[in-house]
């Protein structure tokens, strides 16, 4: 025991830790707002059907593959056997009521996942005991490690064939990097007898995980050498502060196919994730995280209520547009219907009708002094067309994509008018063949995506300046002199001004940075710049002759004459993959990453086995896993995640012409930003 305390990074984490002991925790409220979130066929919406039966909410468990899960409700859920969008439940357990939100698993949804993080304290991480940790399961996890929620990872599957426990958490621990509070023992794994036994209970708790926690709490380190301990309840008091404060991770085991687990499991719910913060009596502030529609009432904006209380005809103001509107109904939201509540408080999270401004990340009411945190776990890698398969349903089509782009602005949608053209941007093929399952049954739309382009960016290569002379014709007067530098990878683009407002009034300096992402739309390759950096060095207004309108036709010809003069690099999407396949296969398989223009870090061998990490291009590799698959007889797994940009020769990339009028042609442009040219 002394020696398992001299050990120096041990020592530092007692000191580091120590100010997560309050001397007097608080009591634990009676609402929990939690997701659940996995790879795809990890089994979370089974384990969420479990839950629901135990808090009665269910009579009888429903089968995800044969579509009579609760939570999976579209059509398109309940034929396909997957989840392709958060479905929100509420039950309880013992005396605590518990808003579970059902995640989506497949990496193509990722943008619904992102949103849901934001409403939620605490989270269930799914990882299957055959498959283990995967690509996808290790971005979920980063995403909730950079939001700073609390989590609970559950091993499920311990009954299947193959279910092998020390592989998975070593995986765990190399892959998340992450040495999980491990709460169970779990024998005979992998049969329909798997056994799951308490390490951490009032009645038996393991040496090792004892010491782990004592060596968090300087008075509980003194009270373990002189074997005078407090009750299990302290104890299990200061996990609890470990486990929100995310220093400790525990782990769970079960089945839900044999409901093995899961009272455990909503135990550990109840006792370590955290109960949401706010207090009804203050004035209110709410986040929209989501957006539904409804035949009757029209747009639904789902909110995670921050302080305060809403009720039924009252009026709200959205932050975002200073707009005030009437609430006409405050729902309970439930997969596929609702119920009206008359009211919602402070940690809860409803459906808010009347609304119908609003959209996705707006704060309603007052903007918190804490912003709920944001994360990003995958982008769009392509553009398509969407067209209808009738001409007739264009106008239908143009305004059914606008209400799905409001549910998931991901989807970026943009109506080309003067070419007729639809186009949306896309995570992956799976998301595209939902969508035209979506507009087919929920519009009755039949359409067809077209043309899949991979999304590339671009960035300056060099520092140059940009400047643009806007006086004539007159009444106008905007002259702007930007410095343009390239940033580093993933840096997005940085702004700033360095002259006064004796050069350019603020109120026309606003103009310029709120224009700024407009200008960047699309650089002197036909992408979306990013990784740069923007100062304005230079400029100057008119008392007579200026306008606000001025320096917002300015701003863009002033970028783009900046961007010629630096050039810019093409940027292409990349992915993290994990594959897993047999020794035999390793030759053919480097070959295959090799030939993509990917690259690959030194395999891990074990038991005539090896797993594969390293980077593709998108543009190579959009079929890899079909062809993968196909040619090592399913003997190998390929999973992905999508890892950054990364530069690209132009000759491997593709250029594009500058849809509508470059602000390099400046008197068309000019003409177009005045309304004089139609």
């Amino acid at each position: 025991m002394q020696d398992y305390f001299t050990n120096c990074r041990e020592a530092i984490f007692i000191v580091n830790l120590l100010k997560f002991a309050p001397e007097n925790p608080p009591m634990p409220e009676t609402l929990r707002n939690i997701a659940i979130l996995a790879h795809a066929d990890a089994g979370k919406t089974s384990i969420t059907e479990q839950m629901l039966l135990l808090g009665g909410v269910i009579k009888k468990a429903g089968n995800v593959d044969n579509g009579s899960a609760f939570t999976d409700f579209l059509p398109v859920e309940k034929e396909r056997g997957i989840s392709v969008r958060s479905a929100q439940v509420t039950f309880s357990w013992k005396g605590i009521q518990i808003n579970l939100i059902d995640t989506p698993g497949h990496v193509d949804f990722s943008a619904d996942v992102e949103r849901t993080l934001r409403a939620v304290d605490g989270a269930i991480l799914v990882i299957s005991a055959v498959e283990g940790v995967q690509a996808h399961t290790e971005a979920l996890y980063r995403a909730l490690e950079n939001a700073g929620i609390p989590v609970i990872i559950f091993i499920n599957k311990i009954d299947r064939l193959g279910a092998d426990i020390d592989r998975v958490l070593d995986e765990i621990r190399k892959e998340l990097r992450v040495d999980p509070f491990v709460l169970q023992h779990c024998s005979d794994e992998g049969e329909a007898e798997v056994h799951i036994s308490p390490l951490w209970s009032n009645a038996k708790t393991r040496e090792d995980l004892l010491e782990r926690l004592v060596a968090t709490h300087e008075g509980l380190l003194n009270a373990y050498f002189e074997g005078t301990l407090p009750v299990f309840a302290e104890l299990d008091q200061q996990l609890r502060q470990l486990v929100h404060s995310r220093h400790f991770i525990p782990l769970l085991f079960g089945s839900a196919k044999y409901e093995i687990g899961l009272e455990a499991l909503l135990d550990a719910v109840i006792s370590y994730l955290p109960p949401p913060t706010g207090s009804a009596s203050n004035p209110f502030s709410a986040l929209v995280y989501g957006i539904e529609h409804d035949r009757i009432m029209g747009k639904v904006a789902l909110v995670r209520v921050l302080e305060g209380k809403i009720s039924t005809r009252e009026v709200l103001k959205n932050v975002r547009t200073a707009e005030d509107s009437k609430v006409i109904q405050v729902r309970k939201v439930l997969p596929g219907k609702h119920e009206e509540i008359g009211f919602v408080d402070a940690g809860n999270i409803a459906g808010l009708c009347g609304l119908s401004n609003v959209r996705i990340g707006d704060f309603l009411g007052s903007e918190p002094l804490q912003l709920p945190p944001a994360v990003r776990i995958q982008q769009p890698l392509f553009i398509v067309q969407v067209k209808a398969i009738n001409e007739k349903d264009y106008p239908a089509l143009a305004a059914a994509l606008q209400e799905l782009a409001e549910e998931d602005p991901s989807l970026e949608f943009e109506w080309l008018r003067e070419e007729a053209e639809l186009q949306l941007k896309m995570m992956g093929w799976i998301q595209m063949e939902v969508m035209e399952k979506i507009l087919l049954d929920r519009f009755s739309i039949a359409a067809r995506f077209e043309n899949p382009t991979v999304i590339y960016k671009e960035t300056p290569s060099s520092t140059a300046e940009g400047f643009v002379r806007y006086w004539m014709p007159k009444p106008c007067w905007a002259i702007l002199k930007f410095l343009i530098e390239p940033g580093e990878l993933g840096s997005g683009v940085n702004y700033s001004s360095a002259i006064g407002v004796n050069d350019v009034l603020q109120k026309y300096q606003n103009e310029v940075e709120r224009t700024i992402p407009e200008a960047l739309k699309q650089g002197i390759k036909g992408w979306e710049v990013t990784d740069i950096k923007i100062t304005l060095i230079e400029g100057e207004d008119h008392e007579m002759h200026s306008r606000p309108g001025d320096f917002v036709i300015a701003t863009p010809m002033g970028i783009m004459d900046g961007l010629v003069n630096t050039g810019t690099t093409l940027l292409e999407p990349m992915i993290r993959f994990r594959i897993q396949a047999t020794e035999d296969l390793l030759g053919a398989i480097t070959s295959d990453i090799t030939r993509m223009r990917g690259s690959f870090e030194s395999p891990e061998m074990d038991n005539g086995r090896f797993i594969l990490h390293g980077l593709l291009p998108v543009s190579t590799s959009l079929d890899y896993p079909v062809k993968l698959s196909s040619r090592s007889g399913g003997k190998a797994r390929i999973s992905t995640h999508f890892h950054g940009y990364q530069e690209c020769p132009d000759e491997l990339g593709v250029i594009r012409p500058f849809r509508g009028i470059s602000p390099l042609d400046t008197a068309k442009y000019i003409l177009k930003a005045r309304k004089a040219l139609q």
